[in-house]
């Protein structure tokens, strides 16, 4: 039995008794998490597909260890122009035992992926001042162009 699995993103293929890493979650060392998107369950040849997740299913898991990845070297160069820029990355990674795949229980915690840096409510809380129309800015301008008119008319009868 196998199911396919969404964890913080990304999808994983899991089995009872597997260890697998994924980026790094917020539950502690020795917790049990519960992963209740499940898009995909093969029990023995028959296969449940989720539109897009089976309801009622899930993976519980139980969180080993936190550690950090290998270091990937980023290294960027411009041929004859003197431009070298080396940077390196370390991924922050959980890794998880799978325990059971099968109907969901409310014993287990559901896993919270690291936390995401928050927008600011303050910009999208401004509101923009209402619009004018091209009526409301035109009719003046023509009312100030009539009055200048006939005052010319009348100076010039004089």
């Amino acid at each position: 039995m196998y199911a396919i699995v969404d964890i913080a993103g990304q999808q994983f293929k899991v089995q009872k008794d597997q260890q697998i890493f994924v980026h790094r979650l917020e539950n502690a060392e020795g917790e049990k998490v519960a992963f209740d998107k499940v898009l995909l369950v093969d029990n023995d040849g028959k296969v449940e597909i989720g539109a897009p997740v089976i309801k009622g299913m899930a993976v519980e898991a139980k969180v080993i260890r936190h550690l950090q990845g290998d270091k990937v070297q980023v290294f960027k160069k411009k041929r004859r122009k003197g431009y070298q820029k080396s940077n390196g990355h370390r991924q922050q990674l959980s890794e998880i035992a799978i325990e059971a795949i099968g109907k969901a229980s409310s014993t287990a915690a559901k896993a919270k992926p690291a936390a995401e840096p928050k927008e600011e409510k303050a910009a999208t809380a401004k509101k923009a001042a209402p619009k004018k129309t091209a009526e409301t800015k035109e009719a003046p301008k023509a009312a100030v162009k009539k009055e200048t008119k006939t005052e010319e008319k009348s100076s010039s009868n004089e």
